[in-house]
């Protein structure tokens, strides 16, 4: 065999391996399935499971993590199924403005189906913060973070500036009283009666949930919940309370599990309004 063959034949065959090489590198990762943004899992953040107010994770929300809350996001609905924050009594005492501040898509979620402004815009909702604004006044980053979308649902527009809003001073005042309160707050979407709004068909909730947990100088816990119709209905605190394991018997959701076991048993089973101060 003459020299040239040969050289040829080996250069063939170092244009093989280059190639698979070059496959291995580069073209298998782009063939690898679920690469799509909107179809593999978000990564849940580290540690959650140690926070107080992270309900059981369940499939079906991508968990995101910003400064002041956790918001597990459900892509088919388009609105949270929970955000969840503890509230320290310190957090309270900020006086940053929410001017200026515009509702915008969360950029932690980049290539996941999320709602916009356009789909609220002459829909007859409002953008129900679900962490209120006011909760994250201590700090102007963690405030302009809850108007992402994984913060947001359609809310009715009596119930966001009244009843609602009444439910959510309320919590500060109890974050002062006991030092800190975990909160666990999102939609009940229910027979969906409301339907859907805007070009992206974004679910409009039949009601909002608010579960609370407070640890009181004793040492022991105490916990409560509110259920309100979203509509322009009157809703007094001591007629929307309920349990916690009557909230989760309505939510599907197992809230506060980080607690022992024999504890949270215990503390969601009874409701104690004293604790509250409701009468």
């Amino acid at each position: 065999m003459g020299m040239k063959k040969i050289y040829k034949e080996i250069l063939a065959s170092l244009l093989v391996v280059l190639a698979g090489v070059l496959y291995w590198l580069f073209g298998y990762e782009k063939s690898e399935p679920n690469t799509d943004p909107t179809e593999i899992g978000t990564p849940v953040p580290s540690g959650l499971d140690n926070l107080m107010e992270i309900p059981a994770l369940t499939d079906g929300g991508r968990v995101v993590q910003h400064g002041a809350y956790v918001s597990s996001y459900n892509t088919e609905t388009l609105i949270p199924n929970w955000v969840a924050y503890e509230l320290t009594a310190g957090e309270t005492e900020g006086d940053r403005k929410r001017d200026g501040i515009e509702f915008r898509k969360d950029p932690d979620l980049k290539g996941v189906p999320q709602a916009m402004r356009e789909d609220y815009s002459g829909s007859g909702w409002t953008k129900g913060h679900l962490m209120p604004a006011a909760d994250a006044a201590f700090d102007a980053s963690a405030m302009s973070q809850t108007f992402y979308f994984t913060n947001v649902c359609p809310q009715d527009e009596t119930l966001n500036a009244g009843d609602w809003q009444y439910l959510e001073k309320k919590v500060r005042q109890w974050a002062n009283r006991y030092g800190s309160v975990w909160v666990v707050t999102g939609p009940i979407v229910g027979d969906n009666r409301y339907g859907t709004i805007g070009d992206r068909q974004v679910v409009v909730p039949d009601a909002f949930f608010k579960a609370l947990l407070i640890r009181k100088k004793n040492g022991s816990y105490s916990a409560i919940a509110f259920v309100m119709d979203n509509d322009d209905d009157r809703y007094y605190l001591k007629d929307c309370s309920m349990s916690v394991n009557e909230l989760e018997a309505l939510t599907g959701f197992d809230l506060f599990p980080a607690l022992d076991d024999k504890v949270e048993e215990k503390v969601e089973s009874t409701l104690r309004l004293s604790d509250w101060g409701i009468k």
